[in-house]
């Protein structure tokens, strides 16, 4: 099978070329920089499948480009598929295949990591004793342990960064439309939304972003935390309204947010732009304040992930071209 394998960094290449390389019969990768676009669709054109990443755009005009130009797979090396027209794929008779599960530790652990350095203010002080400043004003933070904590979603990603956070014995309250019987094993509470925000210190975000979910953390959202709570978002971008959060940091009412994504990342996230001027004014102004805490959807970035993420892509476009074997679809709209 013929793939071309768009967005893809020297590190994508590496895992995808060892898991192709352990197949009988190799499929033939074509790896390009360039992101899927409606413009540059026709890149993949002659190939059988296409594989994407999470900032590719497969709208319905890059779709129907594609399957001009005989594509009949989507791959995506992510869990996520908000970055695909799924009624176009549909219509089109292109199924589209995930990696529903590649390594949950990477991102739990990221999500806690983000957490802990954003409350000890470990990116401020590091800057300091960079420039020989150890004085400790400004870097007070707050004992985790006891605090009530938020997780919204608790699928696996979300139930693992639970497991995790026992360890620091907070009160776990979660908020799911599909409860998982591990949370209460974990001594955890579902309760609505509302309560959620209310009660926690902490809130951390682990759902798929959904017409339901999109811009979740809104103005009105903000306004129900307590003062001084802070917001980890590692999920998607789209789940808070950044242009909320900053009112919020302004006011002084949110006490700090740490996000490994972005609403608008795709023309930001994976390139390096430090030689140009920044035009997002909403992303210019959470850099500027000193309780952000900003890493550029590096969650999943651990080996263990990556290798997940190159064996089930290949394993996809194998299935779908034997006709056997596992083949993670995402079920059409």
């Amino acid at each position: 099978m013929r793939i071309a394998v768009f967005s893809t960094k020297p590190y994508d290449r590496a895992h995808l070329a060892e898991a192709n390389a352990q197949l009988d019969t190799p499929h033939e990768l074509t790896f390009l920089e360039a992101r899927l676009t409606a413009e540059t669709a026709a890149l993949g054109g002659g190939h059988d499948a296409v594989c994407l990443f999470v900032n590719d755009d497969a709208s319905p005009t890059a779709l129907d480009t594609l399957a001009d130009g005989g594509v009949r797979l989507v791959l995506t090396r992510s869990a996520g598929f908000n970055h695909i027209d799924l009624d176009a794929a549909d219509r089109l008779g292109m199924p589209v295949a995930r990696v529903p599960a590649y390594s949950p530790y990477a991102v739990a652990e990221h999500a806690v990591a983000l957490l802990l350095a954003l409350n000890r203010k470990l990116h401020r002080a590091y800057s300091r004793v960079r420039d020989q400043n150890f004085s400790l004003a400004g870097l007070e933070g707050f004992d985790v342990h006891g605090k009530t904590l938020g997780i919204v979603g608790t699928g696996t990603i979300g139930t693992v960064f639970a497991r995790l956070m026992r360890g620091f014995h907070c009160e776990v309250l979660a908020h799911d439309p599909y409860p998982n019987e591990e949370i209460p094993r974990l001594r955890g509470t579902y309760v609505g939304l509302d309560e959620l925000l209310e009660r926690s210190h902490i809130i951390s975000l682990h759902c798929p972003l959904t017409a339901d979910t999109h811009h979740l953390l809104d103005a009105a959202a903000f306004g129900r935390m307590q003062e001084g709570a802070l917001v980890v978002n590692t999920s998607r971008g789209g789940l808070v309204d950044a242009a909320a959060a900053v009112e919020a940091l302004k006011s002084g009412h949110l006490g700090g947010l740490a996000i490994d994504v972005y609403e608008e990342e795709a023309d930001l996230f994976f390139e390096d732009h430090s030689e140009e001027v920044l035009t997002d004014d909403t992303f210019a102004r959470l850099l500027s304040f000193p309780n952000v805490l900003v890493t550029a959807h590096q969650a999943f970035f651990t080996t263990e992930a990556l290798q997940n993420i190159a064996e089930t892509t290949i394993g996809n476009a194998t299935a779908f071209e034997s006709g056997s074997g596992e083949l993670h679809t995402v079920p059409a709209p």
